[in-house]
């Protein structure tokens, strides 16, 4: 009953005390306390020194654990050398994550008497010859008190334990276990820490635009904002394929028939497999082309399959589309898609290539993976597999377009959606997207990511629950934020998402 009256009070304390009392973490209290948590967890925790552990513990000291219940000083001590400290070769180590301390000083008569500090911490285990490997998240609160100008750990609740999302490896991991959307400065220190110039974001809800952040800097001196125009690489094939379909719709070209009739590269002409592609080849991944011949054992396009065979990957069968397309219609694509699809939902920074309407102070610099700027290349042709230049508000609009139907009759609406071919297990592709089925709550995602040395783009469609997500970063590193933000956003639904995408 003690226990209880005394936790009580505690807790009457933690919930008396306003947002205002937190003290600044430049403070000295804030450091000082900062300082003896570090040395205290460091040397008892981590190293078993269980000389410095009876000096900081009382003998009224209690522990609270929403698992594994409570225990007084003598119960706390037992537990540290059988089960903290008892093996060598697997050894838990606890670290704090800094951003999320908090420290409330405790006053008499406006002297401070003890304080209270909260925070989160991560746990890892510790084997010979093995990286560190995190194996639970807690949020803790303890209470500090001041003894003969000595800090004293009188109390101490270790709660909201979960584990961590799968580790991916580095390259998927943000390293920040704290919401992230609940304060812009700890947006700011994330892409400090990942050395990334700037985040665009475009969150769509209700199948209407519910936020667009923008954070960083697009280059030196140049803040982001949600103006700014991104080199969104891949993401270009969807754009193309919209408007493809578009021109299917009108009865102006037919998804299923040779590409032929309309353009024939001199180095496949006599090629057996010619007639056989088709914009639903090219639109699904199934053209037969490599991903780009410059970048092949190839010195000339060819086919390395039949057409509608399997998939592979491939920008250069957009770029044949492109061809095909403008020498039937005489016309450029990027006219086309002026038309068809840039004007008509308001897409207005959107470019195929640099005009002289872009204002380059508008323009966010690719940024290497130490966050040095890359001399970028202004493109003055348009590509139909990349270089696409718009902002995250532009994108979002077509997100919003693809999950509201496109513009496209109910049939071919339909055939857009519909599994065209399998990529990887639990991914298959449409006409023209990632398309991911049996989500949870029986959601399916419509998704394309691009990627260019500096610039990492991706765009995420649910079109049952008519959200979405557009990022855009101007980071080679910019990548790293993709696991985090799309769990943040969605969830279980999220978390299905980047499971099958990093998985094997």
């Amino acid at each position: 009953m003690k226990n209880f009256c005394i936790l009580l009070a505690f807790i009457s304390i933690l919930f008396s005390l306003k947002i205002s009392a937190q003290i600044s973490k430049d403070s000295e209290l804030f450091i000082q306390l900062k300082k003896t948590d570090s040395l205290f967890f460091e040397e008892t925790f981590n190293q078993c020194n269980f000389k410095l552990l009876e000096t900081y513990i009382p003998s009224d000291f209690e522990f609270y654990h929403d698992i594994n219940g409570t225990q007084n000083r003598e119960q706390f001590f037992k537990t540290f050398k059988e089960s903290i400290c008892s093996n060598p070769k697997i050894k838990p180590i606890r670290k704090i994550v800094e951003e999320s301390l908090e420290v409330f000083p405790l006053k008499n008569n406006g002297k401070v008497y003890g304080a209270i500090q909260k925070g989160v911490h991560l746990f890892y285990i510790k084997e010979p010859n093995k990286e560190l490997y995190l194996t639970n998240i807690a949020k803790f609160t303890s209470l500090w008190n001041l003894e003969n100008d000595a800090w004293k750990l009188s109390r101490v609740l270790s709660y909201d334990h979960k584990e961590p999302n799968k580790n991916y490896g580095q390259k998927f991991e943000a390293n920040s276990p704290l919401p992230l959307f609940d304060n812009d400065i700890k947006i700011e220190a994330l892409l400090k820490q990942h050395n990334i110039p700037s985040i665009s974001i475009g969150y769509i809800e209700e199948g209407r635009l519910k936020q667009l952040r923008a954070f960083g800097i697009q280059k030196h001196g140049v803040p982001v904002s949600v103006n700014t125009i991104y080199k969104i690489a891949s993401l270009t094939k969807p754009i193309v394929a919209i408007v493809t379909l578009k021109l299917i719709e009108n009865g102006e070209l037919e998804l299923d028939e040779p590409l032929s009739n309309y353009y024939i590269d001199p180095a496949i002409r006599n090629h057996p497999y010619l007639n056989e592609l088709t914009p639903r080849n090219i639109l699904t991944h199934q053209s037969g082309f490599t991903n780009w011949t410059y970048l092949s054992d190839y010195d000339k396009l060819t086919f390395e399959f039949e057409p509608g065979t399997k998939f592979q990957y491939s920008g250069e069968a957009f770029e044949y589309l492109r061809k095909a397309i403008e020498s039937k219609f005489k016309m450029s694509f990027k006219q086309i898609s002026k038309e068809l699809l840039f004007e008509l939902i308001g897409m207005n920074d959107t470019h195929f290539d640099w005009t002289s309407t872009i204002d380059d102070n508008r323009y966010a610099v690719e940024h290497d993976e130490n966050g040095a700027p890359i001399r970028f290349k202004k493109h003055f042709e348009a590509n139909a597999a990349a270089n696409l230049l718009t902002t995250a508000n532009d994108y979002s609009k077509f997100m919003i377009y693809i999950m509201n139907g496109a513009g496209l009759s109910k049939d071919l609406y339909i055939e857009f959606l519909k599994p065209q071919v399998t990529e990887k297990k639990g991914i298959d592709r449409n006409l023209g997207m990632q398309l991911l089925t049996n989500l949870p709550n029986n959601e399916i995602a419509l998704m394309h990511t691009g990627g260019d040395y500096g610039i990492k783009t991706i765009a995420i469609a649910l079109p049952k629950s008519k959200r979405g997500l557009v990022l855009f970063s101007n980071s080679e590193n910019g990548i790293v934020l993709w696991q985090k933000v799309i769990m943040e956003y969605f969830g279980e639904i999220g978390k299905e998402i980047v499971r099958r995408n990093l998985e094997e």
